[in-house]
């Protein structure tokens, strides 16, 4: 068998997503997995989609059965990224709803008790993210959306982080512990 890889996803948050794919693209071994709402950021934020695919296996929501998160069931992967992840995406992961390719990347991610790091895109009740062409704007999110973030913070096997630096950290820590 191959040596695992690291499954990374992208939803539909740009919050400090230049950032995250910045250090995306300085692992090895990793794949993406990008939301229907991840493709559209990316082209908000000009990260080229054709150079992410030079770089590493690029999987996109395109089937309604979500195919590729069977690859956790043989070991494929070592550990799950979101990073950055939407409100929308915490909340069905908190609800248990998997009808998408990146909610099932979390749901059987935790099912075969590989460790999933989580970076929402909510996690102040007033933060400072990054809009498109680099422009810094503030975000006030709604208490539901905090709630949400509290809540997937409790899940077994799941590690939330709270800036890039917390998300580069965890993700070394991890990839050091294999």
């Amino acid at each position: 068998m191959k040596q695992p890889r690291l499954a990374w996803a992208v939803t539909g948050s740009g919050h400090y997503i230049e950032e995250c794919i910045e250090f995306l693209l300085t692992l090895d071994q990793v794949d993406l997995y990008l939301s229907q709402a991840g493709e559209e950021v990316l082209k908000m934020y000009a990260i080229d989609l054709n150079m992410l695919k030079q770089k590493m296996p690029v999987y996109r929501d395109k089937a309604a059965s979500a195919p590729p998160v069977g690859l956790f069931y043989t070991g494929h992967y070592h550990t799950f990224v979101m990073a950055p992840t939407t409100s929308n995406t915490i909340a069905k992961c908190v609800l248990g709803i998997a009808d998408s390719l990146v909610t099932n990347l979390y749901s059987q991610a935790g099912k075969c008790r590989v460790p999933s790091i989580v970076y929402p895109c909510d996690i102040a009740p007033e933060m400072e993210t990054t809009a498109p062409k680099n422009k810094k704007v503030m975000v006030y999110p709604r208490k539901i959306d905090l709630k949400g973030t509290d809540k997937i913070r409790q899940f077994e096997y799941t590690d939330v982080v709270e800036s890039v630096d917390e998300l580069i950290t965890s993700v070394n820590q991890r990839l050091a512990s294999l």
